[in-house]
């Protein structure tokens, strides 16, 4: 049986589409960077995923790029890389600062070189910016005084929003996966059970099922930390009665899934069911409006407002949606300042969530936008569970 995989030609498209746009943006390169926890800009290009160090893409306009990685990855990344040129630097070391005083390094000059691109008065875009750190930006200053540098992070967005079918296969693998362990963690919750044991039993089923890695930590939260919009679990023993919120995921050569619901072990009571009925109202309120054409913001907006119009405006934490695809969590958002349009091919998690008075919950799904509506990549999901 065949891996679900993005194949070797996507990548090199990439990188050619990015090239195109380095040039109509009048730049001569664009770097993006990556750490362990957010890689999504080098492994689009290279398939490459950092470990302790961090590692970055440099791509001329010319349509030449190179992967840079930290001193201990060289041959890491050589096996990995769907880029052939590697360039080891310092910039990219781990953050316990080792001198590798024996280490040759390689500078962002040795690297454009590398790639097609000299001079001292060339323009360098950076895409990714948060992910860019200071020793990168002051040492990419220091190899170019004279060069004009600017935060392209558009770039990036505007490559990765839109989806092929070969990213899509991998997002509904995951997704397929990911409900498997929600499955499982179900069978296993009952009272005297703890948060991280639950986790325990979702990510053996993620890996016995096909997943390379969690899409995101498994977020198995009972009673006052499901009030926690993000966070870890922990040793809490879960109680009769608890509200506990499953976000369970995979990842598939990158691409990260998850599905999210809340569950009651045993009866739930009448305030609860309120709110958990309530969050699930907004969250077919969303899938409904989510189609090809339509202005991001008006569906923030409309979000908004049904919280208000509801009376639930003080359990408002965030809008509706965000975007998904390498990192669960990816541009764009959609928020009521959002001023791009839907189009088709783009990915988003509908993520409900609702703050209640010591607890809370969320109602996740993965879609994808098309003409006239929304295709959800996972089961469907509403159903609300008393175990």
């Amino acid at each position: 049986m065949s891996r679900i995989c993005i194949p070797e030609y996507e990548y090199a498209e990439r990188i050619k589409k990015a090239a195109k746009a380095v040039a109509d943006a009048g730049l001569d390169v664009m770097i993006v960077n990556s750490t362990e926890s957010d890689y999504a800009d080098v492994r689009y290009f290279s398939g490459f995923w950092p470990l302790f160090e961090r590692a970055g893409v440099a791509i001329a306009a010319n349509g030449d790029a190179a992967l840079m990685c930290g001193p201990e990855s060289t041959i890491f990344s050589a096996d990995v890389s769907r880029i052939q040129k590697i360039y080891p630097s310092l910039n990219y070391r781990e953050s316990a600062n080792p001198a590798y005083p024996e280490f040759k390094n390689n500078t962002y000059r040795d690297t454009f070189k590398g790639i097609g691109v000299t001079g001292d008065h060339i323009k360098i875009g950076i895409s990714g910016y948060l992910t860019t750190t200071a020793v990168m930006m002051d040492a990419l200053r220091a190899d170019y005084p004279n060069a004009e540098i600017r935060i392209v992070d558009e770039i990036m967005v505007g490559l990765r929003q839109i989806k092929s079918e070969n990213e899509l296969a991998c997002l509904r693998e995951g997704y397929r996966i990911a409900e498997i362990a929600t499955k499982a963690v179900m069978e296993k919750l009952r009272p005297g059970v703890t948060e991280l044991a639950m986790v325990g039993i979702a990510q053996q089923a993620i890996y016995e099922n096909g997943a390379e890695y969690e899409g995101l930590p498994m977020y198995v939260f009972s009673e006052k930390s499901t009030s926690h919009a993000i966070s870890r679990p922990g040793y809490r023993v879960i109680n009769d009665g608890d509200l506990v919120q499953l976000n369970l995921s995979a990842k598939i050569d990158g691409y990260s899934s998850a599905v999210g619901i809340p569950v009651c072990v045993g009866k739930m009571s009448a305030e609860k069911r309120r709110y958990v009925e309530f969050c699930l109202q907004a969250h077919d309120w969303t899938t409904a409006q989510l189609k090809a054409g339509i202005l991001a913001s008006d569906v923030a907006k409309g979000f908004y407002n049904l919280y208000k119009e509801n009376g639930y405006e003080s359990n408002y934490v965030y809008g509706p949606c965000h975007g998904t695809g390498l990192i669960e969590v990816e541009a764009p958002w959609m928020e009521t300042s959002s001023n791009y349009i839907l189009q088709p091919g783009m990915t988003f998690q509908v993520d409900t969530f609702l703050s209640a008075p010591g607890y809370g919950m969320r109602w996740e799904k993965g879609i994808v936008i098309r003409e006239n509506g929304c295709e959800s990549m996972c089961a469907p999901i509403g159903t609300i569970y008393e175990l």
